[in-house]
């Protein structure tokens, strides 16, 4: 098809400037056995598209310090090719994040215990707000009669407005939380995973469970910065309806942000203050 266009572009006839173009876009695109590199794999704070800038090490240097997308050049009015696509590819991922769901070998992998809320699917799940904090009486009855009572923490992983958060974090900030709390001499019980999460489905949870803090770890919405970025809602003794205020958060967990394996260990750290002073959100005076 390419060949085909160039050809009609160029000029009927003239193999060799259709041959040359073809080969020079080739090169230019980085195009091997048919195949283009995932422009998404290249990290963007290291990329540098001004030409022949004054100051190179200070573009980079400024560049580092920031995900926004500077130093991206232009041609004429509009963006270049390149940076077109990059910002195409980053809306598709948060796209996707927001509507696909986490796997479900991955759940069992990672010993589980799913529930879902009274959602149906995703687009009721972003329509209807109310329902990704309420669950059936079936499942409220489930919590209650096959979870430890009164546990001194509960953890829960909700999927949220991102399933590719879930399983880019999930596997390094779960045993490090875990890890973190043992050091403080606290077992936790079975992991709860919520489908169709709303972050008020962890107060369900606590009054059902009678768990002293439940810590939700929940997939945030995702922007052009990353599609993979979770927060850590913790509370203690969450009741229904109650005020946001009284949630502790720790946010912007990625490999770009915080660490994961880094935010477990705080969040432990967190979670033992707070059973200390019996308080979260604003009422706990760090």
């Amino acid at each position: 098809m390419v060949e085909k266009l160039l050809t009609e572009m160029i000029n009927k006839g003239n193999e060799d400037a259709v041959e040359k173009t073809i080969k020079r876009s080739v090169e230019i695109l980085n195009v091997e056995d048919g195949i283009l590199d995932d422009i998404t794999e290249i990290e963007i704070k290291k990329q540098l598209l001004v030409p022949e800038p004054e100051d190179r090490e200070g573009y980079l240097k400024m560049k580092e310090k920031t995900p926004a997308r500077i130093g991206i050049w232009r041609a004429g009015p509009r963006y270049k090719t390149e940076t077109s696509l990059r910002f195409r590819a980053d809306h598709a991922a948060a796209q996707d994040a927001v509507f696909s769901y986490v796997n479900e070998e991955y759940i069992k992998e990672n010993n589980l215990v799913p529930i879902a809320t009274l959602c149906k699917d995703k687009d009721e799940y972003i329509t209807r707000p109310d329902l990704g904090r309420k669950f059936t009486e079936d499942t409220v009855k489930f919590l209650k009669d096959n979870f430890r009572k009164n546990a001194k923490v509960q953890i829960v992983v909700g999927d949220g407005l991102s399933s590719s958060a879930i399983e880019a974090n999930l596997g390094d900030i779960l045993p490090a939380l875990k890890q973190g709390l043992k050091v403080y001499g606290i077992d936790t019980p079975e992991v709860i995973f919520v489908k169709h999460c709303r972050v008020p489905a962890m107060d369900v949870i606590g009054e059902a469970t009678g768990a002293e803090v439940i810590c939700l770890l929940v997939g945030e919405r995702p922007g052009l910065v990353t599609a993979e970025s979770m927060s850590a809602y913790i509370a203690y003794k969450p009741t229904v309806n109650m005020p946001e205020a009284k949630r502790t958060v720790v946010s912007n967990i990625h490999k770009g942000g915080t660490p994961p394996v880094e935010a477990g260990a705080h969040i432990a750290e967190l979670i033992k203050f707070m059973l200390d002073k019996k308080a979260s959100g604003i009422d706990l005076r760090l």
